[in-house]
């Protein structure tokens, strides 16, 4: 064989070895790769076998805290602020879409409603267009959210919503039961009628007049509290009247000036308007005073012109009350307001109608009920002999009343002075024997 065969012949016994030999080198692979498995999993299996499980059902030794190392165990982190989820219905322009409730009610031959939103607030400056079945279309034409429908006949009616742009309508009607007569009963829904002050233009609307007839006043009149320790003994009681005109009050140095009871105006109907506006300090001005032991009682300033308005006013006070207990009556206010209010040139009769739709509407609550003006009011504004057992809250300013008549209460001065208010505060005493 010449030397060119012989290292052919090399080359062809060493390319044999070496395939030989990875072969080998891939079974012992293989094999020592299925040993390791084997092994593995007969630790495994030994290991739970041999684990111990304490009392509480753990097991000894385990890394209960391996979870933390999982990725995928916790929930996506949610920025603050945000939802995943939300349920606000959108329009085709993806602006959001207020449901509606509407709510009505009667008082007397009349329909009362009032749009609200799904947070319960009335919605305004919309021109809403409601149905009554078989009477005819109303229009909110002043689009503050409320529609008041008169002259309806007593019976039963249905009120639709017409579709509002923006807005989502009840897609069932509300029923309500028109009322013949008054019946003198709180309106249930007489909240969603009431308006804070923010709302409307105080000038015209809280005109009560500050000063009574000249003729009811001169200058005898007590302008401090009194010392009457001896008709103390007779359940003689000295007191305030307050409202928002006489700012943040200090109850408890007012209580240790020997004020024994305040009547606290809780709101009034506005002089223009008509609104139901609440007295921006009432629930301050019931709390303080309640919390210093001082007793109290309620009053309204009213601009009703009919006895539907009087039932309207006297709803608000006994919403506002709600489970707080008073311990004097509630009081109406008939006030003039100086020629500006709506109520002013009402004759006798009528204010005195609307004075006993009042006060039979809150005795009906369950609370005392009482009138409040001055000596010349009752003389000549009132007919007195058809208030039959109302409490009668007299203002004359003077040392000793002129008024003839019967009186439960006495204010003697607007222009008292008592620590823990500033300025100057009305000045009663109260014969009604409530200690």
């Amino acid at each position: 064989m010449d030397s060119k065969g012989k290292r052919i012949g090399i080359l062809i016994v060493l390319c044999t070895m070496l395939v030989i030999m990875a072969a080998v080198a891939a079974v012992n692979y293989n094999r020592l790769m299925g040993k390791d498995k084997k092994t593995s999993a007969a630790g495994s299996t030994e290991s739970i076998s041999t684990q111990l499980i304490e009392a509480d059902g753990k097991v000894h030794g385990a890394d209960l805290s391996a979870f933390m190392k999982d990725s995928e165990f916790f929930d996506a982190d949610v920025p603050k602020g945000s939802s995943q989820t939300t349920y606000e219905e959108v329009d085709e322009n993806g602006e959001t879409v207020r449901s509606l409730t509407v709510l009505a009610s009667s008082v007397e031959r009349d329909i009362r409603v009032k749009i609200i939103d799904d947070k319960g607030d009335t919605v305004a400056g919309q021109e809403f267009v409601v149905e009554v079945a078989d009477t005819g279309v109303y229009v909110d034409d002043d689009k503050d959210g409320v529609i008041l429908i008169t002259d309806i006949k007593p019976g039963e009616y249905s009120v639709s919503l017409d579709k509002q742009p923006g807005f989502k309508v009840p897609e069932s009607p509300v029923n309500v039961r028109v009322k013949s007569i008054v019946s003198y009963m709180v309106i249930d829904d007489i909240n969603y009628f009431v308006h804070e002050e923010s709302e409307v233009d105080i000038l015209k609307e809280d005109t009560a007049s500050e000063q009574i007839d000249s003729e009811d006043e001169d200058e005898t009149q007590y302008t401090a509290l009194l010392d009457m320790e001896e008709e103390r003994e007779n359940a003689v009681q000295l007191g305030i009247d307050v409202s928002k005109w006489n700012g943040k009050i200090d109850w408890e140095i007012v209580k240790a000036e020997g004020v024994d009871f305040a009547i606290i105006r809780c709101g009034y109907r506005g002089s223009s308007s008509g609104w139901l506006i609440e007295d921006p300090y009432f629930y301050e001005n019931l709390e303080g005073a309640k919390k210093a032991g001082v007793k109290v009682g309620i009053y309204f300033f009213t601009q009703a012109t009919d006895l539907v308005e009087a039932v309207e006013e006297a709803s608000m006070v006994v919403s506002l009350i709600g489970d707080r207990g008073i311990e004097y009556p509630v009081f109406i206010d008939t006030e003039g307001a100086g020629g500006n209010g709506r109520a002013d040139n009402l004759d006798p009769g009528t204010r005195t109608a609307v004075v006993n739709a009042f006060c039979r509407t809150i005795q009906n609550a369950g609370f005392e009920a009482g009138v409040y003006a001055s000596r010349n009011w009752y003389l000549n504004q009132l007919n007195v002999d058809e208030l039959g057992d109302m409490k009668i809250w007299l203002a004359e300013y003077r040392q000793t009343p002129e008024y003839e008549g019967r009186y439960d209460m006495w204010q003697y001065t607007s222009s008292g002075s008592v620590a823990g208010i500033e300025g100057r505060v009305d000045l009663n005493i109260s014969y009604l024997g409530i200690d």
